[in-house]
């Protein structure tokens, strides 16, 4: 997973600006007590910081993968 999808999944999940503030200031016990954004400038996976806040945040198994987008015709 990129930084990009990430980003995409947070917004799609939580809003964009409530994602940014979440990444910001929630700890994850998932990525050893840091907030998203200390994990990902230390070198944490997207995906793993993904999933640890989604832990956190009681994010659905079904929601995880993010939305359904339908594909253009």
């Amino acid at each position: 997973m990129r930084i990009s999808d990430y980003w995409r999944l947070m917004d799609d999940e939580f809003g964009a600006g409530y994602s940014r503030v979440l990444s910001s200031t929630l700890v994850l016990a998932g990525v050893g007590g840091r907030t998203a954004d200390e994990a990902l400038r230390s070198g944490v996976s997207p995906r793993n910081v993904w999933l640890a806040m989604c832990d956190v945040q009681d994010v659905p198994p079904e929601r995880r993968l993010g939305r359904d987008v339908k594909p253009r015709d």
